[in-house]
């Protein structure tokens, strides 16, 4: 059964005070009758300035799985991930957003498939049935995400949605570099690991607003989207060395 996957939840998040009590209340009830040796829920804070920090610590009385890490300056989404995935004491790593769009019951979608899976399997990666964003993000999605496939052919429709679970050892496996988690899927693909592709629920914003505006996406997305083409271009395939 899923239940018995053992994982970290890992969670990255910058000026999110608002959005972490009931995120952290909601993550507890999808928790609840679980073994709470099987699980742990690792927040980074990512050079927040407005009391995350203070409130992540306050709620670890909430989710008492719950450990806080802080970035002394903020150094970007993947970055914060990193950082808490090499802190993961669990094999199996589930990435999702802080801001309260993606919906904690949906951690156990995200675990099944690893549930008798081979050692194939790389990367299970959320895809959002509906976009609860603004209508200009969605639309530069509309048009990223057609070049972003062509280059990379990737087979994914969304791949910057919050939620993927793998491997941890498959993710320090992999070239890192700031902005990496918008690629993870071409990234895993690029290493010979199967990718599972699930549809996920987003909500809308509750409270804050996005970190990410289009011109700055779009600035650093272009030359990292070419840099991963080229990383997958120089890449002769996984192979498996036989010991004499």
């Amino acid at each position: 059964m899923a239940a018995e996957t053992a994982f970290s939840l890992i969670v990255a998040v910058k000026d999110e005070r608002e959005n972490m009590a009931p995120l952290i209340a909601e993550i507890a009830a999808s928790m609840a009758g679980r073994d709470p040796a099987t699980y742990e829920a690792v927040f980074i804070d990512d050079g927040s300035s407005d009391g995350t920090e203070e409130e992540l610590v306050r709620l670890k009385a909430v989710l008492p799985a719950l450990r806080v890490l802080v970035h002394g300056r903020n150094l970007g989404k993947s970055a914060a991930l990193r950082t808490g995935i090499r802190a993961a004491r669990f094999p199996i790593v589930v990435t999702m957003d802080g801001d309260g769009q993606n919906d904690p019951a949906d951690i156990h979608t995200m675990l099944a498939p690893f549930d008798g899976a081979g050692p194939e399997l790389g990367i299970v990666a959320g895809q959002r049935i509906k976009r609860e964003d603004t209508f200009s993000k969605r639309w530069a999605s509309k048009i990223a995400n057609p070049i972003r496939r062509w280059l990379l052919n990737d087979g994914t429709r969304d791949s910057v949605c919050g939620w993927k679970a793998m491997p941890r050892e498959v993710f320090l496996a992999l070239p890192y570099f700031d902005n990496m988690h918008r690629f993870l899927i071409a990234l895993v693909m690029r290493e010979g690991y199967q990718v599972k592709l699930i549809d996920v629920r987003d909500r809308p914003r509750a409270h804050g607003t996005s970190k990410y505006t289009n011109w700055g996406r779009l600035m650093v997305g272009i030359p990292d989207l070419f840099g991963v083409a080229w990383l997958m271009r120089r890449f002769r395939g996984k192979v498996q060395a036989k010991e004499l």
